[in-house]
């Protein structure tokens, strides 16, 4: 590495939380099952891999999950893309959330300051019921498709599980996507039905969709119904929308009765997601169900230690993986704590109260609110009990050292604090969290069990030490059953396979740390290289992001007389002007920190920085407005007016 991170962990977990991790009893029962010494993680993890067949399987009955599983394991385990996991195997994903949902309080919902509800276990099981035999009765079975244009509240939850109850596979995006966003992604798949609020709630304001979800309608002509979810109006009219029904009128011929349960094969598909790149329109992702559950039961219980009675909150649309992610929580017997919202509405504390109000025990987030809630000045530590609070999740965006020492010195010292990142290509994680090791600042605690993570040199061979490709050397269960209207899966395979073959690659650029866990420096096509050297952003982010005059930055390879440079664009405080004394100061610590190779040619004063609607910089957009070349999926981002800035910059042209 270029620097060590920290000689001394920010973090130890005790002998007796330690001892009371559900990760502990999931090694010791294995061991004893397998006549195995598996006497700490490591060894836990090298059979979780190696004996890869028996991990999956062995995870499936200790979690106590519903289906059959079948004979066959893994067939075709020498073939990446081909390996097929349980092909014997019938389950639902429905059924596995509605068998473990607690009987008390399952869902708790906040929409900002403005909207508190909560449903119990078995007013979930009712509505699902109800929305299972409204959508049968609409025509939708196994197979078909079924959208929504949807806040993270509790009526979007009922109605994917009541979709994959009936074997139908369930896509969303959120209500701040404009019309050709949507059309985007739901015009690929055929969608039957689709779902929407009347409007939503953000930043203290409401936002009406109805007109554009009639703009939309007019390109999506599989639509049989649109159903409408009352939310900031009780009685919304929804007559000037094609099959416009109110969610009480969808569900009112059907009275509540047991949840029926359709079972599929593993690599059924349950979801379909969408690539958030902005070089034309997304892929769609599709993701199986089998592969699906596992992987997420085997996060939320080995990996974020979650127990039945827990209290599971993660800030996501439901346009971003995490959402997926989060209600798969119901299957380790959690109750899920939904937000819809601005994260800092009204003052900034809204989630840290809701954490207190509601007994959190998991706070799920971005590596971006951690830098902002620093920037503010938050200090939860100081104004929040957090008493119930035991865990931390970042993902996103590499989370920073100095991000990582922010999260113990002012919101809780005794936290297990887990960077985790993955994507939704896999709806989960490479390398996340370890409840029962330290945390080293900086750094992801270790690749997840069953997932054969290294990184690659470019000649194919695993690296530790230096930084490389993330690759997975061996197949997992939740890989894509493929992208959709792929038939020859000729994209999958270019997307994933083709640089390493047998080996998925995924694009980020990672290195091992000498405590076994992983740094990760960006994505890999948006690694800077000048003169030859590769340098992953987030090592330039790290150092200007702490400087106070800095709100955030962006930085890009320009293409400049044969070779690459590097040119930074920095957003300031509000009243500050970027002068020479201030790019000296940067210049000193990008050089002092890292390396005269990383001190950028230019430094240029925006704005705004543009980002995907989940929130992540993109680098890839902002480097073709700086060459001048066309953006062909702007719908992708949250800000796209925030392009403009970038583009014929004169700084840039000498």
């Amino acid at each position: 590495m270029d620097q060590p991170l920290s000689d001394q962990p920010l973090w130890t977990p005790s002998e007796a939380r330690v001892a009371a991790s559900n990760l502990t009893a999931f090694r010791q029962a294995a061991g004893a099952r397998f006549g195995l010494r598996l006497d700490d993680y490591d060894a836990l993890y090298d059979w979780s891999v190696a004996g890869k067949e028996d991990f999956w399987r062995f995870l499936w009955e200790w979690a106590g999950l519903k289906g059959d599983l079948g004979g066959v394991a893994l067939a075709d385990g020498d073939k990446m893309p081909g390996a097929r996991w349980f092909p014997e195997a019938s389950l639902n994903y429905a059924e596995n959330m509605l068998a473990n949902a607690p009987d008390g309080e399952a869902v708790v919902f906040w929409a900002e300051d403005k909207v508190k509800r909560r449903w119990s276990g078995a007013e979930l099981k009712a509505e699902v019921s109800r929305l299972q035999q409204a959508l049968k009765a609409a025509g939708v079975g196994k197979g078909d498709r079924v959208a929504a244009v949807v806040p993270n509240m509790p009526e979007t939850l009922a109605a994917m599980l009541a979709t994959a109850s009936l074997g139908a596979i369930w896509s969303s995006c959120s209500p701040d996507f404009g019309a050709q966003g949507i059309t985007d992604r739901f015009g690929q798949i055929e969608p039957t039905i689709l779902f929407a609020p009347d409007a939503y709630w953000y930043n203290g304001k409401s936002h009406d969709i109805r007109a554009k979800i009639a703009q939309v309608l007019t390109e999506l002509p599989t639509v049989k119904a649109a159903v409408i979810i009352p939310y900031v109006n009780e009685t919304p009219d929804v007559s000037a929308i094609r099959g416009g029904v109110t969610w009480g009128d969808f569900i009112a011929p059907f009275a509540a009765a047991e949840p029926r349960f359709e079972r599929v094969a593993f690599n059924h598909p349950l979801f379909i997601l969408y690539s958030s790149g902005t070089t034309g329109k997304p892929k769609c992702i599709v993701h199986g169900t089998g592969g699906t559950l596992l992987q997420h039961v085997k996060e939320h219980r080995l990996h974020s230690d979650v127990k039945p009675g827990d209290r599971v909150f993660y800030y996501t649309t439901c346009g971003w993986m995490m959402w997926n992610w989060l209600v798969s929580g119901l299957a380790a017997g959690a109750t899920l704590l939904l937000y819809d919202g601005s994260p800092f509405a009204p003052d900034g504390n809204i989630l840290f109260d809701y954490a207190d109000a509601e007994g959190m025990t998991l706070f799920g987030t971005s590596a971006k609110f951690i830098q902002q809630a620093e920037k503010s000045g938050l200090e939860p530590i100081r104004t929040h009990r957090l008493d119930t609070l035991r865990a931390l999740a970042s993902t996103g965006s590499p989370l920073m050292p100095e991000n990582f020492e922010y999260v113990y010195r002012s919101i809780k010292t005794d936290i297990h604090l887990a960077s985790i990142s993955g994507g939704t290509d896999i709806v989960s994680c490479f390398v996340l969290g370890n409840p029962t090791a330290p945390v080293w600042a900086g750094e992801l605690q270790t690749a997840g069990l069953g997932m054969a993570v290294a990184a690659f040199d470019d000649a194919g061979h695993a690296v530790s030490g230096e930084k490389g490709e993330l690759v997975c050397t061996r197949p997992f269960p939740c890989m894509p059953v493929g992208f959709w209207a792929d038939p020859d899966g000729a994209k999958y395979r270019a997307a994933y396979f083709e640089r390493f073959p047998n080996v998925w690659t995924h694009g980020d650029f990672i290195e091992r740390t000498v405590h076994g866990g992983w740094v990760i420096y960006g994505r890999s096509d948006a690694v800077l290289n000048p003169g030859g050297v590769r340098i992953g952003t987030a090592e330039i982010y790290r150092q200007v992001e702490q400087l106070p005059e800095i709100l955030e930055a962006v930085c890009i390879g320009q293409e400049w007389d044969g070779d690459v440079r590097v040119i930074l664009f920095v957003v300031l405080r509000e009243g500050l002007t970027l002068d020479k004394a201030l790019e000296d100061t940067i210049r000193k610590r990008i050089k002092e920190n890292c390396s005269p190779r990383h001190v950028p040619a230019r430094i240029v004063a925006v704005k705004d920085i543009p980002r995907t609607r989940s929130g992540k910089i993109t680098e890839l957009a902002v480097r073709d407005a700086v060459h001048g070349r066309p953006i062909k999926n702007t719908e992708a981002l949250a800000n796209p007016m925030a392009l403009d800035e970038f583009r014929e910059r004169p700084e840039l042209e000498g």
